[in-house]
């Protein structure tokens, strides 16, 4: 109760209610951009982490090629600011004079293998996933990239946003350049940088458009993707990679044709010029302590308003963290990971699962053909809870004490052969792609998997502490939000195979989509600065999942209410405290650049709206509070969002 502001009328802004106060005694930290649920835990979390940390330092020795070996060599060398500093761009040197080497057009594409290798990369992305028509295969994938700023338009819109991040851009590319040593000529290669991203992002798909499964799938055989692009020489590009592809998804064709044009009108100088820039950006955070600093000014200062870097330890615990996440979440798990927790929470699942089919079996616009199929697509999803049965080896994974940048690209390089070697295996089933460490959860389409880390099972929003009122509000929506994502705007396009497949009635998703217009014309009206509001096709995806998510879990705890009896604590009764445990999972706070940038380029709402968005809908909340006409969070019935 001490984090409620009463002053705030729960019917007017649950979101401030609920949270105000907590608000005020908890200021955003300079190092933060935003704050709250998610930012708290992930700090909690970090700290637990370097707890191990310490623990694996205080050892006098460790086995060599040892887990705990590799983690301490890696975290030393990001820590040695000193040698980081006296290295310069050496690390680099090797791919350098690779790029300085370019003499024609497809020895730029020969390059961008190479530097996909170590996990840097150039004019388009490729990643190694299942076939979403044919799950049960891996498929090579090609999409668009290239871009320094994080959206296609932030380079080709004018208003006060664009203009601000781009003038930035601008500026940051000089300062890169010549801490890179071009000197006078980095004014010069910042523009050309910018031209030819500017003309990336004018032929990239609108990032509305890069969330339909649809658009973005076009399988083609390795003679007609030569023939949609016949002067890239691709079977020097995949030998590069290590990869024999007999079929490609090219996500956007249209982008490939017309990449192969700029390849020959843009000069050769200025693609050395491009990928030089772009490799040392990609770098930045892992070489000398000026160009970390200078990478911050604009992905952190400029994107996120945030002033003041994390502390070294902990941004170094976090490139760890990325590149050999299960390695060290074996041993998080071990530690901070009872199996009591795993069991309390298979609870709240068991709930859910079993409140959705009960609410797919009641919906008043879906035929019953449709109804069965939902069923059991709902029964063939796997839920995965804490980390993985069958942990990702790091065998013959060289890391080297003194050299940060180097371990990182080695890394890159060892997944990004893990990843090339499942093009000659079966889908593997089990795999988890958050580490038990991560204070976030998934739905994988193509598996059919809903997934929660160990980290994210923790206060506030999972406690053995707590009542089943906000374990249910908190944890209980969050399970409820990743089931709703297999049966979202794109979700449901997949069957419970994980296959593409149109398995509902063009009746049924005709009214679906009805349904779901009506959430994108609401969150459209929501403004998060003067002329700027929320994307709500954007973000339609992850609205369905909150509206369903804590629709499903309020549901889920009336049975469990069923079960327990009823009381009302603190002079609230069962259904509030719920809502208050949904509201703590959502609390937050962010900087102004921050919340631009996010809708700008995040399909999640801001929380304020993720709270209530979804609460303004739901005739529960009205009950729960005596919402009535007249209050802020009042929306006529006619008007309400409904969808699962």
């Amino acid at each position: 109760t001490r984090d409620i502001d009463a002053k705030i009328r729960p019917q007017d802004d649950f979101f401030h209610h609920a949270s105000g106060s907590w608000m005020k005694r908890n200021p955003i930290p300079k190092a933060e951009a935003r704050w709250g649920s998610f930012t708290l835990l992930r700090r909690t979390t970090d700290i637990q982490l370097q707890m191990l940390l310490k623990k694996l330092g205080a050892k006098k020795s460790v086995g060599t090629g040892s887990a705990e070996q590799m983690i301490r060599d890696f975290c030393r060398s990001g820590i040695d600011m000193n040698r980081r500093r006296t290295q310069g761009l050496a690390p680099l040197k090797n791919l350098m004079n690779r790029i300085e080497t370019i003499r024609k057009p497809n020895d730029v594409v020969r390059t961008i293998a190479h530097l996909e290798r170590v996990g840097s990369g150039g004019i388009w992305g490729i990643f190694i996933d299942q076939d979403m028509k044919n799950s049960e295969r891996y498929i090579v994938s090609l999409c668009q990239g290239g871009l320094g700023m994080p959206d296609r338009d932030y380079y080709i819109k004018d208003d006060a946003e664009s203009l601000r991040v781009r003038n930035a851009y601008e500026k940051h590319l000089v300062r890169l350049l010549r801490l890179a040593g071009r000197g006078g000529r980095a004014s010069g290669d910042a523009v050309v940088v910018l031209e030819i991203e500017t003309a990336l992002a004018k032929i990239s798909m609108t990032k509305e458009d890069t969330r339909d499964v649809d658009k973005t799938y076009h399988k083609k055989s390795f003679s007609q993707l030569k023939k949609l692009t016949s002067s890239i020489v691709w079977s020097d590009y995949f030998k590069i990679l290590g990869a024999k592809p007999r079929h490609v998804i090219v996500a956007q064709p249209e982008f490939f044709k017309l990449i192969e044009r700029m390849l020959s009108t843009f000069p050769i100088e200025a693609w050395k010029t491009y990928l030089f820039t772009h490799l040392v950006s990609d770098f930045a955070s892992y070489l000398t302590p000026e160009l970390e600093k200078q990478s911050f000014s604009f992905y952190g200062t400029t994107l996120t308003g945030t002033k003041y870097m994390k502390p070294l330890a902990r941004r170094v615990l976090r490139t760890m963290n990325g590149c050999l996440g299960e390695l060290f979440g074996k041993i998080y798990v071990k530690e901070y990971f009872p199996a009591e927790a795993k069991q309390k929470v298979s609870k709240v699942v068991t709930d859910l699962f079993r409140e959705y089919e009960a609410r797919i079996q009641n919906l008043d616009w879906m035929s019953s053909a449709t109804k069965k199929k939902a069923v059991v697509k709902l029964n063939q999803m796997h839920c995965k809870l804490g980390y993985p049965h069958r942990w990702k080896t790091y065998r013959d994974l060289v890391l080297i004490a003194d050299d940060y940048a180097g371990n990182v690209m080695r890394a890159c390089e060892y997944e990004h052969r893990r990843a090339v070697h499942r093009l000659t295996k079966p889908v593997d089933h089990a795999e988890w792609f958050m580490s038990p460490q991560t204070v976030n959860a998934y739905c994988s389409f193509s598996l059919n998997d809903i997934v929660f880390p160990a980290a994210i099972l923790q206060h506030p929003f999972f406690s053995f502490s707590a009542d089943d009122a906000f374990n249910y509000g908190a944890i209980g929506s969050v399970i409820g939000h990743e089931i709703t994502h297999g049966f979202d705007d794109q979700g449901s396009k997949f069957d419970g195979k994980g296959n593409r497949k149109t398995w509902w009635t063009r009746i049924d998703r005709a009214r679906f989509d009805k349904k779901a217009k009506r959430l994108v014309k609401e969150f459209n009206g929501y403004e998060i600065e003067e002329g700027m509001t929320v994307n709500g096709k954007l973000a339609l995806g992850e609205n369905i999942a909150d509206l369903g998510g804590i629709s499903i879990a309020f549901d889920a705890y009336q049975l469990r209410l069923a079960e327990t009896g009823r009381k009302d604590i603190d002079g609230y009764t069962p259904e509030q405290r719920f809502f208050f445990g949904y509201a703590c999972t959502e609390r937050e706070q962010e900087r102004p650049e921050y919340r631009k940038t996010m809708v700008m380029t995040d399909p999640h709402s801001p929380s304020r709206f993720r709270v209530n968005g979804p609460l303004s809908n739901l005739p529960e909340f009205y009950e729960a509070f005596g919402v009535k006409k007249g209050d802020k969070l009042y929306r006529p019935p006619s008007k309400r969002a409904k969808i699962w």
